[in-house]
């Protein structure tokens, strides 16, 4: 039996399916993610050390290379690449891409808790391992410059409060902060300023270290009642510092840090900075999550931008730095003038060799009955729009007539 001849009998029934695949095919073309090209996510983990004032040759040779070893044992590792600067290492591990990206996080984890015994005692914590996409390029990055504050000050704001709330934000998948560090008390001290004196580097830290200690200081307990004990002993200015006794001398006097270290404030890290028009900035860089529409994320952060705008000082601006979305908006839209003159050139091509109406009419309901089927199976099958699958379209076009 003609498989044609059902639909040909039953008029009816045809024109209710051509229409309910009509209508799932767009549903499923604007939930589709869109982008600029497939969305290809390779099974990467990145590892990341941090031993402060150690030189790079230091920390490639007494952190990076013992994490190399025990990595290196993980089985489907296809590249490894290892980067060492002043005080950090970053170790960047891509796998085979049969490999499930949550085992191979697992593994990775293992073989740092190996190589703990074999990295130096000093290090403020062990490395961390975390998912890493070498293809999430950012979507947006928004550039926070102010007249009046310090670019620590404004990292602080968009640390604590502009980070936060668009980590929120839907299709969002991270946000970084860039440009400047958090603020903090620099304190300088010269060796030979302080070696007549007996003290070296090590006394200077221990005495900050014990006048700027946050604990609990025990509780008093009554007949009928107990209070906790609590004095607010932090240290927050460079005057507050610098009345630190660093050594008691036997004359009854006292040699306090102010007088031998210049103490001012300053941001934890001065090798970052960021120029927005000339003047200072933070930048706050947003990459999405891998199945999220680029387009409709930055339009979601956009939305909340006059929000954010009254949750921070008034002399801090929030300008858009770039936007990935306005090349992939023109991208798509040139894609989609083409795909509809690609149509009515069909359906003219149609026309003009065959003469009738009737052959061009059902050509200009095949093509777009078939553009929708297929959207609805990619998006079924979890693909997106892009320029490739757009050019296809186009190109497929000529095929449905055939």
């Amino acid at each position: 039996m003609n498989a044609s001849r059902l639909f040909i009998l039953r008029p009816a029934g045809t024109f209710l399916l051509a229409l309910g695949l009509l209508i799932v095919g767009i549903i499923a073309y604007r939930a589709m993610p869109v982008a600029s090209m497939p969305n290809v996510e390779f099974p990467t983990v990145r590892v990341s050390a941090g031993l402060p004032g150690a030189d790079p040759e230091t920390m490639a040779a007494t952190v990076a290379a013992p994490l190399e070893r025990r990595l290196g044992e993980i089985a489907g590792i296809t590249e490894m690449t290892s980067v060492s600067a002043l005080g950090s290492s970053n170790i960047s591990l891509q796998f085979d891409l049969s490999r499930n990206v949550e085992d191979a996080a697992r593994d990775v984890q293992d073989a740092i808790n190996a190589a703990a015994t074999d990295l130096p005692a000093g290090l403020p914590q062990l490395p961390q391992a975390r998912k890493f996409n070498p293809a999430a390029a950012p979507v947006i990055v928004l550039a926070l410059t102010s007249k009046t504050e310090t670019p620590a000050a404004i990292y602080d704001v968009a640390d604590t409060v502009l980070a936060q709330r668009l980590a929120q934000v839907s299709g969002v998948g991270e946000v970084s902060v860039n440009g400047a560090a958090q603020p903090a008390i620099r304190v300088q001290v010269t060796p030979e300023a302080i070696a007549p004196m007996g003290l070296g580097l090590e006394d200077i830290r221990a005495a900050i270290g014990n006048a700027n200690v946050l604990a609990p200081l025990g509780a008093v307990d009554g007949a009928e009642r107990m209070m906790t004990v609590r004095v607010n002993d932090q240290l927050k200015t460079p005057e507050d510092f610098g009345g630190i006794v660093v050594r008691a001398l036997p004359n009854g006097s006292s040699i306090r840090l102010g007088d031998i270290a210049k103490i001012s404030s300053a941001p934890k890290s001065s090798y970052s900075a960021a120029f927005f028009n000339g003047k200072p900035s933070v930048l706050l860089v947003l990459t999405k999550q891998a199945d999220a529409n680029i387009v409709d994320t930055v339009d979601r952060v956009k939305a909340v931008l006059p929000e954010l705008s009254r949750w921070i000082p008034a002399d801090i601006d929030i300008d858009i730095l770039t936007d990935r979305s306005a090349t992939i908006r023109a991208s798509v839209g040139d894609m989609q003038r083409t795909l509809g003159l690609s149509v009515l050139l069909v359906m003219l091509v149609v026309f003009l060799f065959l003469g009738r109406a009737t052959p061009t009419l059902a050509a200009g309901i095949t093509v777009p009955l078939s553009l929708a089927g297929t959207c609805a199976l990619m998006w079924a099958s979890g693909f997106s729009i892009n320029n490739l699958t757009l050019m296809a379209f186009a190109v497929a076009v000529g095929f449905v007539v055939d």
